[in-house]
C-alpha cells in the first residue's frame, strides 16, 4: 500500500484488495466504501470507481486492516503453528485500553475502599485468564465476548445460547467459559458494553420508567406503547403460534440509554488516565493565551461562581452534543437518529476530542426528529447530572490511592444551529431568532423578499466605534443604540 501508485506491484494490490473486498458478503455489482485518501471509507461507490481513485489518490494512511472491508472477520486458526502475534485478532488488551484507558497495563493494581474500583479490577484478572491450558489464541474474557457477538449478530436466543455453553463445557471440561447467558451477559455488563432500553411514546410524549415503567398507555395522548398485530383469517394457523405471536408485544418507539455514571468513574480508576484529569490545574500554562478550554472565559466564571467545586481539580467539566443523521444509505427512507455524547474536558487538548473519551449517552431513534420533545428523551441523562452536581459520587482515584466525592458539572453543549433550537426550546428562525437578545433580537421582514433580515449587528460594537456613524456602507442610518440585555438564568427559570 506504501508502493509508488504507478508500480506495478502497487496496481496488482489494488486488484486483490478489490477482489477481497468484494468477496465479503454479497457484493457483486454492488457499491463499496471506498478506502482512498478522498473518500476516506466514508462514500459508497461501484468498483470500477474505487479502482481509479486508488490509483489517482493511493489508500487513506493508516487503513492497515481492510476491517470495513470484511478482514475483521477472519477466522482465528488457534491449531495453526504459526506465530500466533501474527495470525491471531484476539485483541482483549485493545479493548480493555479503549475501555478503560490503558488499566490493564497500568503499574500495580490498588486494593482501594472502593467497591466498583474492586470489581473491575477483578475484571481485568479475568482478560488474563486461559481458555483452556496453554491456549494462546483466546482468554477466557475475550472468547466469551466472542461468542456473545455471533449471538447478538445472528440472533441466537438465550436458550439456545446457554444451551451452546452447556454442550461446550459437557464435552470439553477444561474449557473456562461460563455455564450460562446470564454468566454471560454480567461478564459484558461489567465491561460497560451494555445499555438500557427504554420504551417511548410514538408521539414523543413521555418514557416508561420510573413511576409508568408498566403502563401500556401514554398518560398524555393515550396512545398504545407497542405495536398492535393484525388479526390472521387463516384455519390454517396453528393456534399455539397465533396465541404466541399476539403475546409477544414489540414497543412503537424506544430509547437507548448508555449509563454515565460508571464510565466516568473508571476514567480514574487508571493511573495515568486520572493524572491527566488534572492537567488543566497542574500542569497547563497559565500565561493568558487561549490553548485549552480552561483558559476561557466560561470556565473562569464557572470556577468564581462555584468555588468549592474548583477546589478539587479532579471534579469534571462536561460539553454535550447532539445532532440528528439518517443512518442508511438511501435519502428515500425516513429516518432520523439522534445521539447524545458527552465529552470530558478536563483532559489535554490533544486527549479531550479522542473518539474514545467522546461517551454515547442517549441514542434516540425515529422516523422524524424528535424537536422540541426532545427534552423528554433527555431525562435519564439529566437526572444523572443532577447526581453528579448535588449528592456527588463516591469515586475511587488509582493514581492517589484514594476515594473521593466526585462532582460533575455541564458547562455547554455544542450543536449546529437547528438542534440549538431543540437543545434550548427556543426557535432560531423567524422574528426572534437569537437565543440570546431573546426578545431584543433586532430583525426586519423584507416586503418583497418575504424573509426576515438580521442587519442591526453593529450594535454590538463598542458605543465610540465608527462603523458606528458610517452610513454609507450600512442601511444609511446612524447606530448608537446599545445591544439587548441577555436573558438571565432567572428569567428562563420564570419562563418555565
Amino acid at each position: 500500500m506504501d508502493l509508488p501508485r504507478y508500480s506495478k506491484e502497487y496496481i496488482e494490490g489494488v486488484q486483490y484488495f478489490l477482489d477481497f473486498a468484494y468477496s465479503y458478503g454479497d457484493h457483486q455489482g454492488e457499491e463499496i466504501q471506498c478506502p482512498c485518501a478522498k473518500c476516506c471509507n466514508i462514500h459508497w461507490t461501484i468498483r470500477n470507481v474505487v479502482y481509479e481513485h486508488l490509483i489517482c489518490y493511493g489508500f487513506v494512511k493508516g487503513y492497515t486492516r481492510w476491517i470495513n472491508h470484511g478482514e475483521w472477520e477472519i477466522s482465528v486458526n488457534v491449531n495453526c503453528e504459526m506465530d500466533d502475534n501474527v495470525y491471531s485478532y484476539d485483541d482483549i488488551d485493545g479493548l480493555l485500553n479503549d475501555q478503560f484507558r490503558n488499566v490493564a497495563h497500568a503499574g500495580g493494581v490498588y486494593e482501594g475502599s472502593n467497591k466498583d474500583a474492586n470489581k473491575f479490577y477483578n475484571l481485568v484478572d479475568e482478560a488474563s485468564q486461559e481458555l483452556y491450558p496453554d491456549c494462546k489464541g483466546f482468554s477466557r474474557l475475550s472468547f466469551t465476548i466472542r461468542l456473545y457477538l455471533l449471538k447478538c449478530l445472528h440472533g441466537w436466543s438465550n436458550a439456545s445460547f446457554t444451551s451452546l455453553l452447556e454442550l461446550l463445557k459437557k464435552e470439553m471440561p477444561d474449557l473456562n467459559i461460563p455455564i450460562s447467558y446470564n454468566k454471560s451477559k454480567s461478564m459484558v455488563k461489567n465491561l460497560g458494553l451494555d445499555y438500557e432500553k427504554i420504551d417511548a411514546c410514538p408521539n414523543d410524549c413521555m418514557l416508561f420508567r420510573n413511576d409508568h415503567k408498566d403502563d401500556e398507555y401514554c398518560h398524555v395522548c393515550g396512545s398504545s406503547r407497542y405495536i398492535k398485530y393484525t388479526e390472521v383469517d387463516s384455519d390454517e394457523v396453528d393456534s399455539e403460534l397465533e396465541s404466541s405471536k399476539k403475546g409477544y408485544r414489540v414497543p412503537a418507539n424506544n430509547l437507548s440509554h448508555f449509563s454515565l455514571i460508571p464510565r466516568l468513574k473508571r476514567l480514574f480508576m487508571c493511573s495515568k488516565t486520572a493524572d491527566t484529569l488534572r492537567w488543566h490545574d497542574e500542569e497547563r500554562s497559565k500565561d493568558g493565551k487561549l490553548r485549552h478550554p480552561a483558559d476561557g472565559k466560561a470556565w473562569k466564571d464557572f470556577d468564581s461562581l462555584h468555588s468549592e467545586f474548583a477546589r478539587d481539580s479532579r471534579n469534571l467539566r462536561l460539553g454535550l452534543a447532539s445532532d440528528g443523521f439518517n443512518p442508511f444509505r438511501t435519502m428515500s427512507i425516513s429516518h432520523s437518529t439522534w445521539p447524545v455524547i458527552s465529552m470530558v474536558y478536563n483532559l489535554p487538548p490533544w486527549m479531550c476530542m479522542k473518539p474514545e473519551y467522546c461517551m454515547l449517552s442517549l441514542l434516540i431513534p425515529g422516523s422524524r426528529s424528535p424537536g422540541n420533545d426532545i427534552d423528554v428523551y433527555l431525562q435519564p441523562l439529566i437526572e444523572e447530572l443532577n447526581v453528579l452536581w448535588e449528592s456527588e459520587v463516591e469515586t475511587y482515584d488509582a493514581s492517589r490511592d484514594q476515594t473521593f466525592q466526585m462532582q460533575v458539572a455541564l458547562l455547554w453543549t455544542i450543536s449546529d444551529f437547528p438542534a440549538y433550537a431543540m437543545l434550548s426550546g427556543w426557535s432560531t428562525k423567524g422574528k426572534f431568532a437569537c437565543l440570546c437578545c431573546n426578545y431584543g433580537t433586532n430583525s426586519r421582514f423584507l416586503k418583497h423578499g418575504r424573509k426576515m433580515h438580521y442587519m442591526d449587528h453593529r450594535v454590538f460594537l463598542p458605543m465610540d466605534h465608527p462603523w458606528g456613524s458610517n452610513k454609507r456602507y450600512f442601511n444609511g442610518k446612524t447606530e448608537f443604540r446599545p445591544p439587548p440585555p441577555l436573558l438571565k438564568g432567572t428569567d428562563v427559570l420564570n419562563s418555565l
